[in-house]
């Protein structure tokens, strides 16, 4: 009797399921989710604040040329440079929030808001996490999240796995590469700050360490809306700053929490949800996957499990056709 391609597939299948199960059992303990990665001390950041961002797009056209990309158009005219979003031409954008009349700035009725949209750097990142051959790593000392397109394979796990939709991959060419925002590293490097913060005219986008920042964030918040005060540009503890009026802040800054903190935070008068960003648990995604990858695959059991079942399979059909073979 012969054993065609059906029966070998189901053999095998049956095979392996018994060998997953038994495997399965012997696992002296469950698949379990690590803790959340730590902050590093040494973390460098940024605050978008949506209450001072005016619009301009300065940050949008100050990334471009601190990191050498394309217009991105998207106009029939094609007269300038229209991102609708980040991608591979586009790192940050500003996006606007309306409602009603858009009478009001920073006003979730009848008002209207700009929101920042551009890489969030995650203390726990999901991109890394998923990187077969680490093309996206994070800095053990600023935190920052980058990318190197010399050993990236073009999988695109980083693509799928970014809860913020952020690493975008080129398709109009034969080498596409990972594109996003890697908070100008080069030009920190030199001693610079990421261009975005250095040519926002209101201070809507400022640099600094973490920890400074969060202590900038409490200011903000225990500020009385409506009443004068002064606000630094381009970098915390810079000494460049403007007065104006506080606003009405939302009581949550984006960030700080979600999927374990990010290194990118924003305040804003309107709710979150309103402006676009995703409602997003407080425990990150890569603690939970790399707690089932690392019980499944420690001491190889996963791939011996499966080729086990093959084996069993190829070698019980051979039986099958030396007991019975074909007149």
């Amino acid at each position: 009797m012969s054993v065609n391609r059906r029966d070998f597939i189901k053999g095998a299948a049956g095979g392996g399921a018994a060998l997953a199960t038994a495997a399965v059992v012997s696992v002296p303990s469950p698949a379990q989710a690590r803790p959340n990665l730590e902050m590093s001390p040494n973390a460098v950041g940024l605050l978008f604040d949506s209450t001072l961002c005016v619009g301009c797009k300065a940050c949008v056209a100050g990334c471009k040329e601190a990191n050498g990309l394309p217009v991105d158009v998207n106009t029939s005219d094609a007269l300038w440079d229209t991102p609708l979003d980040i991608g591979p031409k586009t790192y940050n954008v500003i996006k606007l929030y309306a409602d009603g009349t858009a009478d009001h700035k920073d006003q979730e009725k009848d008002g209207f808001a700009f929101i920042k949209k551009s890489c969030m750097h995650c203390v726990d990142p999901s991109c890394v996490s998923v990187c077969p051959v680490s093309a996206m790593t994070k800095d053990k000392q600023t935190g920052i999240v980058g990318y190197n397109a010399d050993i990236c394979i073009g999988c695109r796990y980083c693509v799928a796995s970014c809860p913020f939709g952020v690493p975008q991959s080129e398709f109009d060419t034969p080498t596409p590469k990972i594109k996003k925002c890697e908070m100008c590293r080069h030009r920190q490097a030199e001693g610079k700050i990421p261009a975005c913060a250095e040519v926002c005219p209101t201070g809507a986008t400022i640099f600094g360490p973490l920890t400074a920042i969060n202590e900038e964030i409490a200011r903000r918040r225990a500020m009385k809306a409506g009443e004068a005060n002064v606000f630094e540009r381009r970098t915390i503890g810079s000494g460049d700053t403007h007065e104006r009026p506080a606003a009405q802040y939302v009581n949550h800054v984006y960030g700080e929490t979600e999927v374990g903190g990010t290194q990118f935070r924003h305040m804003a008068g309107v709710p979150f949800d309103k402006l676009g960003y995703p409602n997003l648990r407080e425990k990150s995604f890569a603690s939970e996957s790399e707690g089932i990858q690392h019980t499944l695959y420690k001491g190889l059991i996963a791939p011996a499990v499966v080729l086990g079942g093959l084996v069993w399979a190829a070698k019980r059909a051979s039986h099958i056709d030396d007991e019975h073979p074909e007149e």
